[in-house]
């Protein structure tokens, strides 16, 4: 990972916040909302909560429960605290994932929606949840599946292979598409204290009313765009728009559907 995968600043919180999120982050957020909520919780953390997609749809679902949300950065958890501002059922909180403010044994589940891919150590990440959680507490998280399952995010990766065929921007490959082997997450995950982990692979449809909206929002709401426009030539505007005109290729002018994959990964902490 580079330094500048975790660099969501600038415009990108907003366009990713409006354009990413209802495109690809609700409906995951919708699925682990559901799965955390299923054994009545009482206190939730959750972490890497980027603009809060996921708390949206677990505040949606509480019923006496509260949550922590947290975020290493401020920019986009601003986002996210600013739509519950008076909610005395949510905290939210600037925290590093790998190394907590909370006591041990505080939560019954820790949830994390896509943020595990951004651990630059995933086993301590995942030590840290664990130290939180009460005994049979449940860690629950996703991380995408591979770019090929992902079909809007390969179009576009094929389509910036093609303009900077010398050197293509790669960090949706590389991070958010790049901690997608089972194996590899269920090692991470015994290595951290936890038993064998379940995983589950889980696929969803993504719709979009434009071309340009997917365009600028894999552009220019993720530190893809800081790749971007590092390289220089062609200039942000010209490579979404040719982003744009491969996805009309590939999915027509109109409303866009396309296929998402990930994996829902279910830990629960054994002993005392």
């Amino acid at each position: 990972m580079e330094a500048t995968d975790k660099v969501f600043a600038g415009a990108v919180p907003q366009i990713y916040d409006r354009l990413l999120v209802p495109l690809i982050f609700k409906p995951y957020a919708e699925d682990l909302a559901v799965r955390v909520m299923a054994g009545r919780p009482r206190r939730i953390l959750e972490i890497a909560a980027g603009t809060g997609a996921l708390t949206r749809e677990m505040v949606a679902r509480l019923d006496g429960e509260s949550i922590v949300a947290t975020d290493l950065n401020p920019a986009m958890l601003d986002i996210a605290a600013a739509r519950f501002s008076g909610d005395d059922r949510l905290v939210f909180r600037q925290a590093d994932a790998l190394d907590l403010p909370f006591a041990a044994e505080s939560f019954d589940v820790v949830a994390c929606q896509f943020g595990a891919m951004f651990f630059p150590d995933k086993p301590k990440g995942y030590a840290e949840a664990r130290r939180v959680l009460k005994p049979g507490g449940l860690f629950l998280f996703n991380v995408w599946d591979t770019v090929e399952s992902n079909d809007f995010t390969a179009v576009m990766l094929d389509a910036l292979t093609r303009l900077f065929p010398a050197d293509p921007p790669r960090f949706l490959a590389r991070t958010p598409h790049g901690y997608h082997d089972a194996g590899t997450i269920e090692l991470d995950i015994m290595a951290a204290g936890f038993p064998r982990p379940e995983i589950e692979r889980v696929e969803k449809r993504s719709r979009a009313d434009s071309a340009a909206d997917v365009a600028i929002g894999l552009c220019q709401g993720t530190p893809m765009r800081g790749e971007i426009e590092a390289r220089g030539t062609p200039e942000l505007g010209a490579v979404t728009e040719a982003v744009t005109k491969a996805l009309e290729q590939r999915f027509g002018s109109g409303v866009l559907d396309g296929a998402l994959s990930a994996f829902v990964v279910s830990a629960r902490k054994t002993g005392a």
